[in-house]
């Protein structure tokens, strides 16, 4: 068990650097709130029929948002990435438009995907599956990753979306999988080089019989490995091994393991930085004796 959380505060901190909503425009579809644009994107959108006034940016029809998008991608402004996500203006509401998952950032848009914890119990104590993401991946290329994690399309639901990334990337058999439990739903807010990355991370655990094997499937994953959970808990404390969302489900799982105690004054604010865009302020420094 830890009693030294800082370096666990550090993973945190790194996915939560947008400050919102500081100097971008309010983004509306129709109506309602739904992200937030770069003063520098407007006249791009004014182009495409988009409206601006008081600060806010306004499309009045959300369903033409994935055309206005495929336009976008075409004069270079964002390389699309040819999967298509639902646009919700809340977790809870049905999406109301559609766009390619390259263009979310541009909007500030919500995104939401999926984390598995594949866990297996040995003699020695609970082991952790981790990939190695390829080397051609935009993101964190030949990091370590989790046994399952992806976006979430359009039309899938969470449970869905692990399914079909289950079996793409590892492998993984459906009546195995039938036995995952959802655990937690995480919250950050990121500035990005393609812009503000507002996810939610749909988390979900599964422990795997030791005769379990998984295996790439899809080119987006070097090789995997089983580990102690031990082991993961020191890779993500002292260093940068993993992709940088992958870090703060691994804290999820270390304060429900009990590796981070959290009852302590220190867990409970891990846990408070996990759960929203705007709750995570960094840690105090400590006295000074």
């Amino acid at each position: 068990m830890s009693t030294d959380l800082n370096p666990f505060f550090r993973h945190i901190a790194a996915c939560n650097t947008a400050t919102l909503p500081g100097r971008r425009l309010a983004f509306h579809l129709g109506t309602a709130a739904a992200g937030w644009v770069a003063p520098e994107l407007l006249p791009v959108l004014v182009d495409h029929g988009m409206t601006h006034a008081d600060g806010i940016v306004t499309l009045p029809d959300p369903a033409r948002l994935e055309h206005i998008a495929q336009d976008m991608a075409r004069q270079g402004i964002y390389r699309s990435h040819h999967e298509l996500f639902d646009v919700r203006t809340d977790m809870d509401l049905p999406p109301v438009a559609r766009i390619d998952r390259g263009a979310l950032p541009l909007f500030g848009l919500m995104a939401q995907g999926v984390h598995l914890n594949g866990l297996v119990r040995r003699a020695q104590g609970l082991h952790l599956w981790i990939a190695r993401r390829s080397m051609t991946k935009r993101i964190d290329p030949g990091k370590l990753d989790h046994l399952v994690a992806g976006g979430i399309p359009a039309g899938h639901t969470p449970a869905g979306a692990l399914v079909k990334e289950a079996a793409e990337e590892a492998s993984l058999p459906a009546d195995l999988l039938a036995h995952a439990t959802p655990t937690v739903n995480i919250r950050y807010a990121l500035d990005r080089p393609e812009g503000l990355r507002r996810d939610i991370l749909h988390c979900f655990e599964l422990l795997l019989p030791e005769t379990f094997i998984p295996r790439p499937a899809d080119g987006e994953v070097e090789e995997f490995t089983l580990i102690p959970l031990s082991e993961a808990f020191r890779l993500v404390r002292d260093t940068d091994a993993f992709k940088f969302n992958v870090n703060l489900v691994l804290i999820d799982l270390f304060l429900r393991t009990g590796l981070i105690d959290a009852t302590s004054a220190g867990g409970q604010r891990l846990r408070a930085g996990l759960d929203g865009w705007r709750l995570f302020a960094p840690p105090a420094p400590p006295p000074h004796t």
